[in-house]
């Protein structure tokens, strides 16, 4: 049914944005967002998440506030929308002066601004959320919303601080924009932002385009040498991944000596040297970027034809962002995974860290300390604690109901607990996370070490079902499969840069069988509580609990012991 909020919006990004058509989903998105709902949306790289906020961004009263992670990417979309008739798009971010920040703001004051975007950092500062309540946002936009449920090595504490800014904002509508979320971490997004009657918009995950891909190794050096080679015939442009920052200077320089045009890309460059590279890989004038996982987010490049990883990422939410990059014009692309096991060592090591008692306790028993609320800076002078650190520490205290923010940005104890108990309570919840970090490292192992189809344990993991009961066709598992029967071979097997196989074992198809462990099915295990069934492969549930993180069960077993109950 065409309403006439539909027609506005529809007239608005021909007119603006010179787009014929939107997209179904991108329109419910929008609609929603006019009505001012909260809102939820979850599209593959490349589907037009920026066009939910962008067009309704022009029709609504006052500017629309987007909360975005990296500088970069900022500048991107302010460059993108000036470029259109009609958008006033501007930052604040700490890459600027001071004067030119001021002058942001009195623009904003005089209400010549459609869209403010902003890092999550700047939300941290009382005098920037004073001129953004003056201003009074017509909407609040928070992109790569899956930060606020992420608790890795990469984790920014800012995020979580969200809500307590939308609250002090007047609580305008909230717009949240993700690549890849899970129901699980949908719900955590939901909840950490403070969103209310939210209307949801969620399109599948699968990218049939890009060809999936794992190549194993035992041997560091080899693999090592097998990266380059491959980064090296693979059509361009390409990213290569990898895992610290000297890795990557390495990784540069020997594609570079192998006459390639290729550049480094790391969060230890300065600032200009990182807004080149960006810059150069946008305008096509190089053929390979290595880069930690700084670089790539919101990249809006439609041609990458491969992205490598030199070793495996510590979740599949991050594998599954990262190659969301490649194939953004359709095209075949490659997402290849230079898989060595003890790599995922380094990824334990980066998930394994855990809020100290110590800490958690010496911050609650400053705050009892105080008769009022405290000031977030003054806290810092006291505990010595770097602003990261504290607001990580203050975000478990909050979550256990043991500190408040108040309307000023102000923080106090809410009473009731000792010092000593809340901070048990915080480090019991922080145990909680870091168990389900270690749990998505599990996964990755998991989705690299299949020997089934690879495409069909990736969406598992989203739960997301892939069509049909026969393998993808486009992953080395299902090609090698196909071949084997094509010459009446054995099955298909893991590739191997050391000349092993991990060989495949059963079917790779979901059961026939009827039981009542559907993907999406609530269920309750004994020792681990509540969870929800993600996926079922090769008589075997994946289920994501609350406490413990993803577990993967015999599905036989389960039905013989009965050690799962459906909520």
């Amino acid at each position: 049914m065409v309403t006439s909020s539909s027609r506005r919006l529809q007239r608005s990004a021909r007119k603006v944005f010179g787009w014929e058509r939107l997209r179904p989903e991108q329109l419910l998105a929008m609609e929603a967002v006019m009505e001012r709902r909260d809102t939820l949306v979850v599209m593959p790289t490349g589907a037009g998440k920026s066009a939910v906020y962008q067009v309704p961004g022009l029709l609504m009263p006052g500017p629309t506030v987007v909360v975005s992670p990296l500088i970069a990417l900022q500048r991107d979309q302010v460059q993108g929308l000036l470029r259109r008739e009609g958008p006033e798009a501007v930052a604040v971010n700490s890459t600027q002066s001071g004067s030119a920040n001021a002058a942001v703001w009195d623009r904003i004051s005089a209400g010549g601004v459609d869209f403010l975007f902003l890092a999550p950092e700047q939300l941290a500062k009382d005098d920037v959320i004073e001129q953004l309540a003056a201003a009074e946002p017509a909407l609040f936009v928070v992109d790569e919303a899956q930060c606020v449920s992420s608790w890795g090595h990469d984790f920014r504490p800012e995020y979580l601080r969200l809500g307590q800014v939308i609250d002090r904002l007047g609580r305008p509508p909230v717009l949240a924009l993700t690549a890849s979320a899970a129901a699980p971490v949908r719900a955590d997004i939901v909840a950490q932002l403070g969103m209310r009657d939210v209307h949801e918009v969620v399109t599948g995950f699968d990218r049939p385009n890009i060809h999936l891909e794992v190549i194993a190794f035992q041997d560091a050096a080899v693999k090592k040498r097998a990266v380059i080679e491959r980064a090296a015939a693979e059509p361009k442009p390409g990213l290569v991944y990898a895992a610290t920052r000297r890795e990557a200077e390495e990784y540069a320089d020997e594609l570079g000596a192998l006459g390639l045009d290729v550049a480094a890309y790391h969060a230890g460059l300065p600032g200009a040297e990182r807004g080149a590279v960006h810059d150069r890989f946008m305008a096509g004038s190089l053929d390979v970027v290595v880069a930690t996982s700084a670089f790539g987010m919101g990249i809006d490049k439609p041609d990458v034809r491969f992205v490598l990883h030199a070793s495996a990422p510590g979740s599949l939410d991050a594998y599954y962002q990262e190659i969301g990059r490649a194939g953004r014009d359709g095209e075949p692309s490659r997402a290849i995974l230079a898989y060595r096991p003890k790599d995922l060592g380094m990824q334990r090591f980066f998930a394994a860290g855990r809020p100290d008692p110590d800490t958690v306790t010496q911050v609650a028993s400053t705050l009892q300390s105080h008769d009022g609320p405290v000031p977030p800076s003054e806290l810092r002078e006291e505990t010595h604690l770097t602003a990261s650190r504290l607001t990580a520490v203050v975000n478990l205290l909050e979550q256990v109901d043991a500190v408040r923010t108040t309307d000023d940005g102000e923080l106090e104890p809410t009473g009731g607990k000792t010092a000593a108990r809340a901070a048990e309570q915080a480090v019991e919840l922080g145990d909680a996370h870091q168990q389900l970090e270690r749990s998505r490292v599990d996964m990755m192992r998991g989705y690299a070490e299949t020997t089934g189809c690879r495409r069909r344990f990736l969406l598992g993991y989203f739960g997301q079902a892939l069509d049909g009961s026969e393998g993808c066709g486009s992953c080395d598992q299902c090609v090698a499969a196909e071949l084997a029967q094509q010459g009446g071979g054995g099955g298909p097997a893991v590739l191997s840069g050391t000349g092993g196989s991990i060989p495949a074992t059963g079917d790779s198809s979901p059961s026939d069988g009827q039981h009542s462990f559907q993907p999406g099915t609530l269920v309750r295990h004994e020792q681990w509580g509540e969870g929800s069934v993600m996926s079922e492969e090769d008589q075997r549930l994946t289920v994501l609990f609350e406490t413990v993180g993803y577990r993967t069960l015999s599905l036989d077993v389960v039905q013989e012991n009965g050690l799962l109950t459906v909520c």
